[in-house]
């Protein structure tokens, strides 16, 4: 990817960063102690988990060593260790977690937009090159702030998001991912190509595969997005699929490494 599209990727990032950043800021180290709709996982355990991710992410690009060392360690207690990782961080208090956000992030931003033409980087999934693995930290920003501001929003201290067109790169990253959402459940995923059709709250149609694909995908593109990071149950969106395939995909899509999650209630 050009690096127009990093710096694009990147400045939507940031937007999102401070977005979250403006909910955590005000809040008493009590308030961190706020549940979020992640079961077990309040608002520290969500900022814990960006800043260990975002940390992950440069040692990923600067440190190979480490790096092996940190995967070694995920294999050996790959049930846990997310959420080991995210209890442990999220010990510390809040002012003191938030700039260890705060670092992380401004640090990867630096390590990505230095990278050789052409770099990946390893990752919990496939290699990844700068523009992707921005895309992939929007994502996470993006849904654990989500997860921040909806458990906030539940206790009175604040509101959820306004839907916005910065969804975009969550929905790329769904449509991506597709095969690799299948691939975590052990499943070959249809050699069909789906027409994905989603609009984004701006009004805009973000389109995927082939004009006359039988098997087709429509609605909402942030109830897409709340979908593919497991942020809604099925029922609570407005998508429309058109074919088993198309139907049996919304019912599995990933847009995260690891694991296929747990998922959300119906509302």
């Amino acid at each position: 990817m050009s690096g127009t599209v990093l710096e694009q990727v990147l400045a939507d990032l940031a937007a999102e960063q401070a977005a979250v950043d403006a909910l955590l800021a005000p809040l008493s180290d009590e308030q961190w102690r706020t549940p979020t709709p992640a079961e077990g996982w309040d608002v520290a355990h969500q900022v814990a988990h960006l800043a260990w991710t975002d940390e992950a992410a440069v040692l990923a690009a600067t440190d190979r060593a480490g790096w092996d060392q940190l995967v070694a360690a995920a294999v050996a207690a790959p049930d846990g260790f997310v959420d080991d990782a995210a209890a442990e961080g999220a010990r510390a208090p809040g002012a003191e977690l938030l700039e260890r956000w705060r670092h992380g992030r401004e640090t990867l931003v630096e390590v990505l937009t230095t990278l050789p033409a052409g770099t990946k980087l390893p990752w919990f999934g496939p290699p990844m090159s700068a523009a992707s693995m921005a895309t992939a930290r929007y994502m996470e920003t993006w849904a654990h702030g989500l997860d921040v501001a909806e458990g906030l929003a539940a206790a009175g201290l604040g509101a959820e998001p306004d839907p916005h067109d910065r969804v975009r790169h969550v929905v790329h990253l769904g449509v991506r991912t597709r095969g690799f959402a299948y691939a975590t459940h052990g499943m070959e995923p249809p050699a069909e190509e789906p027409r994905v059709e989603l609009t984004l709250p701006g009004g805009e149609v973000l389109t995927y595969g082939p004009d006359d694909a039988a098997q087709r995908v429509s609605g909402s593109a942030w109830d897409f997005a709340l979908l593919a990071t497991q942020r809604r149950h099925r029922a609570d969106t407005d998508l429309v699929a058109v074919g088993d395939d198309a139907e049996q995909w919304l019912g599995i899509a990933q847009a995260f490494a690891g694991p296929p999650g747990g998922g959300r209630a119906q509302r």
